[in-house]
């Protein structure tokens, strides 16, 4: 997610971090390189022209502060005005969730080809796990009006079942009186949330329109949600200011994060808007939507990472029992094989490499070639499978892998044993930060 913007800008601001001081021509010769990567990520224009008026405004002519150095001021600026652009220090890092007040109607808007159906699913998955974290349960139901797109509705019935919630299909096929029925059944049934994915067209549709402002007037949804693919740029604002004027829509969902997108999109929708971002898709599962927050999004631009958000992601994606059992292995200052492949486990459930590499300050996602992150998923692959095609004896004290154990472990995983011999190498790595981190530990406590 914004890995195009944070490559441009960590160029512009490794130029001027190195200026003794802050004049206007330096700083003039950075925004001009900050508004050409703007307008390479798609931003339009006039919301490019209107950012670089307000950092210029704040930094030329600013009192440089002595305890800041000049070019970590000038960052901190646009800092400031992107976390402003995106949405603003209203949804600062330390903000609560969203949360839906039920009961309540959703529907989710959007073209065809931006991810409705899936988002719908996402939802409903966030909806769960929220409340499963607070040690409560959320009755759901998914529904579908979109008779237009061949198997939508047997789609989100399969992702339905893949989320453990209700679904309904009606039995009317006019998508209004459709609405209706699956309105009757929800509130029959008592379901605290109604998630209705509603049809699209591959563009803007008059007649799509009307159709979802009739269903808009019969349901009063609480919420109304638009669905934009992140990849198709300024279109994405048209496709937006034309829902908006029909049927109006609380907040956006923004999909592709993960893909080739440019960002351009959510640079700009919250300033032309005037509406938040509520969630991002950062992946194909029904667990990858994230809660957007400006000032998360902002430090990722900058190359500065989120490590509040990848805290969180690591809280809901492993058990408590799995936290603590990694914490044990760093306690105790040894690892074995055992404790590697449980590591590697764990690595799997957070994302891909490029996913995890986002997260981490310093632009290292945007140092590391696709080439090398692909080794990477590859590498850990293998890690996986060697691993397991030894005894458990084996792997709890890797010492004894000789020869002809090695070749027989080669055999069992498919590769050579080569590759048996860098995966011990990179495991003799981890036991060196494992043993530093005890000593750590203890040097710690004997300050304290």
């Amino acid at each position: 997610m914004f890995d195009f913007l944070s490559e441009k800008f960590s160029s512009v601001f490794s130029r001027i971090t190195g200026s003794g001081s802050l004049n206007e021509k330096n700083i003039q010769d950075s925004l001009g390189k900050v508004r050409d990567a703007l307008l390479d990520a798609d931003v339009p224009l006039k919301v490019v022209e209107q950012f670089i008026d307000e950092v210029a405004h704040e930094a030329v002519g600013k009192k440089i502060l002595k305890s800041v150095r000049p070019g970590e001021q000038f960052i901190k600026i646009v800092h400031e005005r992107l976390v402003a652009f995106l949405g603003g220090q209203a949804t600062v890092s330390n903000s609560p969730a969203f949360s839906f007040q039920i009961p309540a109607v959703v529907m989710v808007l959007g073209l065809q080809g931006a991810g409705k159906t899936t988002v719908t699913a996402k939802l409903a998955h966030f909806v769960q796990h929220q409340a499963q974290s607070r040690g409560k349960s959320r009755s759901v139901l998914l529904a579908s009006v979109d008779f237009y797109r061949p198997a939508a509705i047997d789609q989100l019935e399969i992702l339905a079942r893949q989320v453990g919630c209700g679904f309904y299909r009606a039995s009317q096929s006019d998508p209004v009186a459709a609405a209706k029925e699956i309105y009757a059944y929800s509130k029959e049934h008592q379901f605290e949330l109604l998630l209705l994915d509603t049809a699209g067209r591959l563009h803007i549709d008059g007649a799509m329109l009307e159709e979802i402002k009739r269903i808009d007037a019969a349901l009063k949804p609480k919420y109304k949600f638009l669905v934009l693919d992140a990849m198709t740029g300024q279109e994405s604002l048209n496709v937006a200011q034309a829902f908006d004027q029909a049927v109006g829509f609380q907040g956006a969902i923004l999909t592709k994060m993960d893909s080739d997108s440019r960002g351009g999109a959510a640079f700009a929708f919250r300033y032309v808007m005037k509406k938040p971002i509520v969630f991002v898709g950062v992946g194909e599962k029904i667990v990858d939507l994230e809660q957007f927050y400006p000032e998360r999004a902002a430090s990722r631009i900058l190359g500065m990472g989120d490590v509040v958000s990848l805290v969180e992601k690591v809280e809901s994606a492993i058990s408590l029992q799995e936290q603590e059992s990694a914490q044990q292995s760093f306690a105790k200052g040894r690892m074995t094989l055992q404790d590697f492949a449980q590591q590697l486990e764990i690595m799997g459930k957070l994302g891909s490499l490029s996913q995890l590499m986002n997260y981490l300050p310093g632009g290292v996602a945007t140092k590391m070639s696709p080439n090398d992150l692909e080794r990477g998923e590859k590498e850990l692959v293998k890690f996986k499978a060697i691993i397991s095609s030894m005894t458990l004896k084996e792997r709890l004290d890797h010492r004894l892998l000789n020869g002809s154990r090695k070749q027989r472990i080669a055999r069992g995983a498919g590769v050579d044993v080569t590759d048996v011999n860098v995966l011990l190498d990179r495991f003799e790595q981890s036991q060196q930060y494992v043993k530093l981190f005890k000593k750590f530990n203890r040097f710690s406590k004997f300050l304290s």
